[in-house]
């Protein structure tokens, strides 16, 4: 069986992409399904390759019990259309360049990633970047309450046996 692959991208793939990579990879070993779905993340910018998340990012995946510190930046490429099911954009600006880099032969499914939130006041995952620390908080709780749905949305769609119970 191939792995369902999952890519999330923002801008510079320090804060809220890696931050979406390191919970929903979470979550996806705590059901025991990395022999089934693939996780990774990268931004529409290249001025953070390389780069370690953003140290709030870091730190406050850690208090939650979320390893980031294995992620390092990288921009997303063409190449990312044919290898993911799911390109999952941060925000409507990410989204847009996406569609501008996107093959037209792509065929799995290219949207926001709180597409998945059940709160549909939330479109975009807000940049953390230049505030304080209770920004880095709001978007782990958004980014945790849209992860369990994506998840479950996997599970469902690609009849997935995750762990129960």
């Amino acid at each position: 069986m191939n792995k369902v692959k999952v890519l999330f991208v923002c801008l510079g793939n320090i804060c809220r992409s890696p931050t979406a990579h390191g919970v929903f990879e979470g979550f996806v070993e705590q059901q025991e399904l990395a022999d089934s779905i693939e996780v990774d993340s990268a931004g529409t910018g290249d001025w953070h390759i390389g780069h370690s998340p953003d140290s709030r990012s870091a730190a406050i995946a850690k208090q939650r019990g979320y390893d980031l510190s294995h992620l390092r930046a990288r921009k997303v490429t063409t190449e990312d259309f044919s290898n993911f099911d799911y390109v999952l954009a941060m925000d409507e600006t990410n989204l847009s360049d996406l569609k501008a880099l996107c093959p037209s032969e792509f065929t799995g499914e290219l949207c926001l990633f709180l597409n998945f939130h059940p709160d549909q006041s939330y479109c975009e995952v807000p940049d953390p970047y230049y505030g304080g620390e209770d920004g880095f908080d709001h978007v782990f709780d958004m980014v945790e309450v849209a992860s369990q749905n994506l998840l479950e949305h996997i599970v469902s769609r690609h009849q997935l046996k995750a762990k129960t119970g």
